[in-house]
């Protein structure tokens, strides 16, 4: 299925499963595929963002959960949070610094990448559709990951 993501300012992403299909204005890329669905989105969208010092938040911090009292030790579910906290940040890449398997399996089934220090985010056509939108303020709106919507602020 073909998603074009267009956006408040810069460029539009044309997504077609988990790949960039096309980068470019939005009036050409709903003209080349009519058929696309369109979201429409506030602020500019960019590559995903790389978050270095990931360990400390998945393995030295416990993330507890107010909704689940009954529970207040669940590693596990305290991974999920601070993996939900990345994407709610427009992280799509990790840089690698984790020892924790258990932390390693919990990004890795999120589909977040683990990269080394130093990568640089792109959209490029026929990259994966890794994407992040970011309002006037700074705030992520949306986390697009691999091509699939896992975050949206409203």
């Amino acid at each position: 299925m073909l998603t074009l993501h267009t956006a408040a300012t810069g460029p539009a992403v044309l997504v077609e499963g988990r790949l960039v299909a096309a980068v470019g204005g939005y009036e050409d890329l709903s003209a080349a595929h009519p058929s696309a669905r369109v979201r429409s989105w506030p602020g500019e969208i960019l590559p995903g963002r790389v978050r270095h010092g990931v360990r400390a938040l998945l393995e030295d911090t416990f993330h507890p959960d107010a909704y689940l009292p009954e529970r207040p030790d669940d590693r596990g579910e305290s991974l999920r949070r601070g993996i939900h906290t990345l994407l709610g940040d427009g992280v799509t890449a990790v840089v690698d610094d984790l020892t924790d398997p258990a932390a390693r399996a919990a990004v890795d089934r999120s589909g977040l990448v683990r990269v080394a220090a130093g990568h640089r985010p792109a959209l490029t056509v026929g990259g994966r559709a890794d994407l992040a939108v970011i309002d006037a303020d700074g705030v992520c709106v949306a986390t697009v990951l691999a091509g699939r919507l896992v975050h949206r602020r409203r």
